[in-house]
């Protein structure tokens, strides 16, 4: 084996290595990305907005250009990932995200504010491109287990990251909780630069890339699997954060003591990630035993089942319990979607259609907050569980029908892999 690993039976033998340093990566920048939820209007004030709807909208807008950024540049990173690396994908994410995320903390103007939380969208994508090197490079028997570690570990980022943004600011400052994020991500930076391993790819490998330059699309031989779990993975996020909107003023419906509404949709809030993170890696190992589609269908449809009783809770504890008891459904559902997709795609292109999904993904995050907050104002806040509930259901039907169909073309080409 050489200094710089080498691939056995198309995974790399240093996988373990790369997912324990893409765990901690990912964490702690999930940590540095989401530690600003809870301080940043009090920001977008101090830099200069006046009113409420002013200091709420530009709070809006300054969250949602990273996401806006991000998507659209996720599937250049997997092409050039496929391409030069996904290791260097790594390490331009992290030191970019470092830089932007340290000079965030010096802005004098809310422009400058939304300029940086662009750049940091566009440059970074460190958890993404994470779950594209481990997805790529793990064993496709275990790429359900380690994709549901890693799952738990940028799950656990995003949820204790608005706890510390509460908690540091009042300590150090807004400004210094900025530099430390950056600090915090170049370690991300160092870690990577210095620990993951990746087998360079070949040189012919190289000069067929180059001979046949073919998008990641036209190469997959059988599109319907990819195409079923890109439309799963936009759902998953739609129906994750078409409920965020109303959580707050649902809870202020089921709880008599108004003083501790803020605290229990924040229980609420946190409930469904805590479950995802307890059984994203029980539930990716399974999916390795019994088939991640099954898993994919199973986790939909229980989620469907789900929402409909929370349309009906009379009491918050009632509705924290079942949003715990849905994050454990949906906890392995994005490692199953990852999996699908690394199954059906060739090795070739699979940061490419990777990037795709993430993409996907980063649209249903869009989407899910807008109209579940316009059908909760226009047709009442049950109609947003009623109604993801139904999307949910749908996703679940039509992924079994495509797997089915996908069967059953196999069972008539013998010989098809």
């Amino acid at each position: 084996m050489s200094e710089n690993g080498s691939e056995h039976g198309g995974y790399n033998v240093h996988w373990r290595r790369n997912l324990a340093v893409c765990f901690a990566g990912s964490f702690s920048t999930l940590i540095a990305m989401t530690l600003l939820l809870p301080f940043l209007p009090l920001y977008v004030e101090q830099l200069g907005a006046k009113g409420h709807a002013a200091i709420v909208q530009w709070s809006g807008i300054a969250y949602g250009a990273t996401f806006l950024a991000a998507a659209l540049v996720a599937p250049l990173w997997g092409r050039l990932g496929d391409r030069y690396g996904r290791k260097l994908m790594l390490v331009r994410a992290s030191f970019g995200m470092a830089i932007c995320m340290s000079l965030t903390g010096m802005v004098e103007t809310v422009w400058q504010l939304v300029l940086l939380r662009l750049l940091i969208g566009f440059a970074g994508g460190y958890s993404s491109g994470s779950t594209i090197l481990v997805a790529m490079q793990t064993p496709k028997e275990r790429s359900g287990w380690a994709l549901g570690v890693l799952s738990a570990g940028i799950t656990a980022g995003s949820l204790v990251g608005p706890l510390l943004g509460g908690a540091v600011p009042p300590l150090i400052g807004i400004r210094a909780t900025f530099l430390l994020s950056g600090g915090v991500i170049f370690l991300a930076f160092l870690a990577t630069t210095f620990l993951i391993k990746e087998t360079p790819r070949p040189p012919a490998a190289k000069t067929k890339a180059a001979s046949k330059p073919k998008s990641g699309w036209s190469q997959i031989p059988d599109k319907r699997p990819v195409a079923a779990m890109l439309a799963t993975g936009m759902l998953l996020a739609f129906a994750t954060m078409s409920i965020e909107p109303i959580i707050t003023v649902y809870v202020q419906q089921l709880i008599e003591d108004q003083s501790r509404v803020t605290l229990v949709a924040g229980v609420v809030m946190s409930a469904a990630a805590l479950g995802a993170i307890l059984s994203a890696s029980w539930l990716g190992r399974l999916a390795d035993r019994i088939g991640h589609w099954n898993v994919v269908i199973a986790a939909l449809g229980v989620s469907a089942l789900l929402l409909i009783p929370q349309a009906f809770v009379t009491e918050g504890w009632q509705l924290i319990g079942l949003r715990f008891l849905m994050g454990l459904a949906l906890g392995g559902l994005l490692p199953c979607i990852t999996s699908v997709i690394r199954h059906n795609v060739p090795d070739g292109v699979g940061g490419n259609v990777l990037g795709l999904s993430i993409s996907a993904q980063y649209v249903g995050q869009v989407a899910g907050p807008l109209l579940g907050g316009f059908a909760g104002g226009h047709f009442g806040m049950r109609s947003v569980f009623l109604g993801t509930s139904v999307l949910m259901a749908g996703g679940a039907v039509y992924n079994w029908i495509v797997q089915s169909r996908r069967a059953r073309h196999m069972v008539l080409e013998p010989g098809k892999p």
